[in-house]
């Protein structure tokens, strides 16, 4: 039985707590990187705005974020975060699933994310939620690794 978590559109009022979820669940990697994580440097208020945040939250609070949106031939995730308190609970599995629910609405048949090579939990993490590693490259300093996977496809 899954935890009765609540996956919705993030809302105005949310904001401190996803800019607290992202803070603590990228902190770790402060030490196996000469940069801040991405994540940490994004705008969550405008990001609001866009209307690309949704979050997943639980009787003690709100437990994980999901930064997403439609590009022309795919769907982006740009951001994952689970809180570490709530980590290990299915949350970040549940996040993605909304993401694909949310790429099919969306008429896409593909979602595209990627994540830093120094984050080497995620580099096995992501192939075992149906991600496959697309490509490999350098941007503004960050060495990232690129993932695909198909709407449909099994976990």
């Amino acid at each position: 039985m899954r935890d009765p978590i609540e996956l919705r559109r993030a809302q105005p009022a949310d904001l401190p707590a996803i800019e607290a979820c992202v803070e603590a669940a990228y902190g770790m990697y402060f030490e196996r990187m000469d940069t801040p994580p991405a994540p940490m440097l994004d705008d969550y208020s405008d990001l609001l705005s866009q209307d690309a945040i949704h979050v997943a939250a639980g009787d003690d609070g709100l437990l994980g974020v999901i930064v997403m949106w439609a590009e022309a031939d795919h769907y982006f995730i740009d951001n994952v975060a689970v809180t570490p308190a709530a980590q290990g609970r299915g949350i970040a599995g549940r996040l993605l699933e909304r993401a694909g629910e949310e790429a099919a609405l969306a008429g896409h048949a593909e979602l595209r994310l990627y994540t830093n090579e120094a984050m080497t939990e995620n580099l096995v993490y992501y192939p075992k939620q149906g991600f496959e590693e697309t490509h490999r490259s350098s941007e503004s300093g960050y060495h990232r690794v690129y993932f695909a996977r198909p709407v449909d496809a099994l976990r």
